[in-house]
């Protein structure tokens, strides 16, 4: 083989690490925004899960600049995710210096909890006390055209929903098999109670 031939082999190595590393982006770069459509969904922003999940998935910790680079956003965008994924305990920053790169923490289990307690625990509590009330009243006066089996229904509904966000919420750490196996246990309970309210 001779030397003209062996660069002309090595610079098509290169262009094809190249092209199948530039794939590679697009791919991880997609897997983002999918992220960020479903933390978005969950009624947060959307560049909080482009941002994690960008950084979950690096292999290096990246610096705000490198983040916002491939991302294609500004700085100050990413800047002020980071600080929020911060609280959250979502991000830590491998260095006390202005430009210290960030590394996700992909032990997100108690972060979703917390979140699921703040959050969707009290909308059910809301809406359970109100249906309370609702049935309360039409005990002690004339229920009109609305019907209590119905408000009874809804409540027992609401309840089993809330228990199952409960035994969500009290699983720390799902990858314990044996809590899992019993979180499951106490799902399909709660599913078999669901069927009989129907």
């Amino acid at each position: 083989m001779g030397r003209q031939e062996t660069i002309a082999n090595s610079k098509s190595g290169r262009v094809m690490a190249e092209r199948a590393s530039e794939r590679m982006e697009r791919r991880v770069l997609h897997v983002c925004d999918a992220a960020g459509t479903l933390v978005e969904y969950w009624g947060f922003k959307s560049i909080m899960g482009r941002v994690w999940t960008l950084l979950a998935l690096h292999p290096e910790p990246l610096a705000q600049i490198e983040i916002a680079e491939l991302l294609g956003v500004s700085r100050s965008l990413v800047s002020g995710t980071i600080t929020e994924l911060a609280r959250y305990d979502l991000v830590r920053s491998m260095g006390s210096h202005r430009n210290a790169p960030y590394v996700a923490n992909v032990d997100v289990w108690s972060s979703i909890t917390d979140v699921l307690r703040s959050r969707e625990w009290m909308f059910l509590e809301s809406a359970r006390m109100a249906l309370e009330a609702a049935i309360e009243e039409a005990h002690n006066g004339e229920p009109g055209p609305y019907s209590i089996e119905r408000m009874r229904l809804l409540l027992g509904m609401v309840s089993a929903v809330q228990k199952l966000l409960g035994l969500v919420i009290a699983v720390r750490r799902p990858g314990v098999i044996g809590n899992v196996k019993e979180w499951v246990e106490s799902v399909v309970t709660l599913i078999d109670a669901l069927r009989r309210l129907s």
